[in-house]
């Protein structure tokens, strides 16, 4: 069994909104054929919870105006660091980057076939790696936290 049309459809919107949001690391797999519950997993991160939640509240806007398709439940909203939307045919799972590191669901669905994915969806891996070395050499190059 693969993922349907219509799960597909849902992924793509997705992507693109949370892309458009500035999301890292955007990736999508179809679980359809070791999961009965849903098709697709939309996973995508963000370096801190204001931007979670603005990915969050742009693929459900997005989804319900173009597609029509609104979550079933949405969890994790109150500390935005790893929020899941269920739209029964596809979960989106949009993690603080220091979620998605620790629980590293790339990991646990690996055998899982990718979806393929929007061109700016795509261009958004390695945007957490890139923004770690960004931070920490923002922070390297702070003088020795004295106060002036």
């Amino acid at each position: 069994m693969t993922a349907t049309d219509r799960s597909i459809e849902l992924v793509s919107a997705a992507a693109q909104a949370a892309a458009d949001k500035l999301a890292h690391d955007i990736v999508a797999y179809d679980v359809s054929d070791v999961l009965s519950i849903t098709d697709a997993f939309l996973v995508a991160s963000a370096p801190n919870d204001r931007q979670v939640k603005s990915i969050v509240d742009e693929i459900e806007e997005r989804l319900s105006k173009e597609l029509d398709a609104k979550p079933v439940r949405r969890e994790g909203d109150r500390e935005a660091r790893w929020v899941l939307l269920d739209y029964v045919d596809i979960v989106v799972h949009v993690q603080h980057s220091e979620e998605r590191v620790f629980y590293a669901l790339e990991r646990l669905w690996k055998d899982c076939p990718e979806l393929e994915l929007p061109e700016d969806a795509v261009a958004t891996r390695g945007k957490a790696a890139e923004h770690a070395r960004q931070k920490e050499a923002e922070e390297a190059a702070e003088p020795g936290g004295e106060w002036r």
